[in-house]
């Protein structure tokens, strides 16, 4: 679809010295890309003219009349396509982008996609006083890069190359108005606070303090790993010995697998032939005429009516070469272990040779006949891991359920040593969930008792910014939750596009 249009005007201004002229010197023919109508490709067909300057000292002797509104001067479309397309880029990405274009009957390519994100500055945003402070992962393990929110707008403001504390103190340098940080423990943003904003507030996230209480309580359970063994044993074992036993229902029957489906419809048509085959001798035809009834072959239908009965196709069982370690087998079986890989390299240090699915075939019916346990019975609960552990000793009793709270309380019961330890961690908790900043110095007192002075000390190193995070509303909250967008317009662009094209595109999207 095209659109012939020119200027009405009778001058134009030159763009160099900037005074009107009237004097027409020639005329050209600019097509641009524009919007689509009706589904179609739209094309603008402008009428341009050439003119010449008037001032006599001017180094632009002829220039062509600008249309600032429509089109930039040597591009190809108009102003308003090269905002859809770019706002498609932003969105979307370069190949992605492409193709939603040209469906929209916009074509453009991925890569002019990319130099329309590029071609554009970043927008600028007013100078920020409060903000949070987080690092993201361009590569989990490798690289890293920091993203920095306004806390107060909830948008992302720029993005850094990398996660060093001189970096963090260059921006914050550039940015003399920023008056509160909210970061988490990292040491490394820390100092580039120190050095950057010095006046400004650090405020340590509640979430992250948490985390490090975890990760420390983990620590100290790593020595306890029987404690915890004979914790979840107790937390299960049956409650009274008078009571009547138990009948566990029969385990269901696996679902059929492709290859005894597939054998069992075979031999329903089979059975289905031999029956058309007896019916039809029954009424006195020849096995000949029942054969080609059939398309069977005559001596199929000979062996089939003499045997009387329908035919069996199984084949006769054969030696196998599990058969000297079934004893072996069995034995282990009735002892509970239950695992098909497991016996299989038990007999195969024994001389079996055989592969593993010989095994678990062997065990496969078997494993049918097992008892499954009811819902919540002490088999089908697992000893926690440390990492789990740390926080069942910690919450609150209606955050975990009856078999995690006994667990628990068989825990603190079995192992005094750790009644002080879940007894301060358990402070702490209700400290930040709280925001109880002032019993912070007599937790502090309190913990160095315990097996969470190393915690307790590098919270006294960090006091600061953890009292403000005990007192002020401000968290990394925000942070994480532009890092999660981030990491999916990171996702879109597929690892090929560098941090300038991601930077650009995370702001932009804000």
């Amino acid at each position: 679809m095209a659109v012939t249009a020119h200027v009405r005007a009778a001058k134009a201004a030159c763009p160099l010295c900037r005074r009107p002229s009237f004097c027409v010197h020639s005329l050209y023919s600019r097509r641009l890309g524009d919007l689509p109508w009706q589904g179609r490709v739209g094309e603008l067909h402008l009428r341009v003219r050439r003119f010449r300057c008037a001032t006599a000292d001017c180094p632009r002797r002829i220039f062509a009349e600008r249309l600032p509104t429509v089109a930039a001067p040597r591009v190809r479309r108009t102003r308003r396509l090269a905002e859809a397309q770019r706002t498609i880029a932003l969105r979307t990405g370069g190949e992605p982008g492409a193709r939603l274009s040209t469906r929209l009957a916009m074509p453009v390519s991925g890569d002019t996609l990319l130099r329309l994100i590029r071609a554009e500055p970043v927008p600028e945003v007013p100078a920020p006083r409060i903000i949070g402070i987080d690092d993201w992962a361009w590569r989990r393990g490798k690289r890293y890069g920091t993203i920095i929110v306004d806390l107060e707008r909830s948008r992302p403001i720029d993005l850094l190359p990398d996660r060093q504390a001189d970096t963090v103190a260059a921006w914050l340098k550039a940015h003399p108005g920023v008056t509160v940080v909210a970061r988490d423990r990292a040491g490394a943003y820390a100092d580039g606070i120190r050095q950057g904003a010095p006046k400004a507030i650090q405020v340590a996230d509640r979430w992250h303090l948490l985390r490090n209480l975890g990760d420390a309580l983990g620590q100290v359970l790593t020595g306890h790993q029987r404690d915890l063994r004979t914790a979840a044993e107790q937390a299960t074992a049956p409650a009274a010995t008078g009571d009547k036993p138990t009948v566990l229902p029969v385990r269901e029957p696996r679902p059929a697998t492709r290859r005894e489906q597939r054998r069992t419809a075979t031999r329903t048509a089979r059975l289905a032939q031999y029956e058309e085959a007896a019916a039809l001798n029954a009424r006195g035809w020849s096995q000949t005429r029942i054969a080609q009834t059939l398309d069977l072959d005559r001596k199929t239908v000979r062996v089939w009516l003499h045997a009387g009965q329908p035919p069996s196709w199984d084949q006769p069982a054969k030696g196998s070469v599990l058969i000297p370690f079934t004893d072996h087998l069995s034995r282990r079986w009735d002892e509970g272990c239950h695992n098909a890989a497991r016996l299989w390299r038990e007999i195969r240090a024994l001389g079996f040779t055989g592969q593993r699915s010989v095994v678990r075939d062997w065990a496969q019916p078997r494993r049918q006949r097992i008892p499954v346990a009811p819902s919540g019975a002490a088999a089908s609960w697992r000893t926690p891991s440390r990492r789990r552990a740390a926080w069942l000793v910690v919450a609150d009793d209606g955050e975990i359920d009856a078999t995690e709270r006994a667990f628990v309380a068989a825990l603190i019961s079995g192992a005094p040593k750790l009644t002080r330890t879940i007894e301060a961690g358990r402070a702490f908790r209700a400290i930040v969930r709280g925001k109880q900043g002032g019993n912070l110095d007599g937790w502090l007192a309190a913990a160095d008792d315990t097996a969470l002075a190393g915690f307790a000390k590098s919270i006294k190193r960090d006091l600061a910014a953890v009292r403000a995070g005990l007192t002020l509303p401000w968290s990394t909250g925000p942070v994480e939750g532009q890092i999660s967008k981030l990491k999916m317009t990171k996702r879109t662009m597929n690892g090929r596009g560098g941090f300038d094209l991601l930077r650009l595109r995370v702001l932009e999207a804000a």
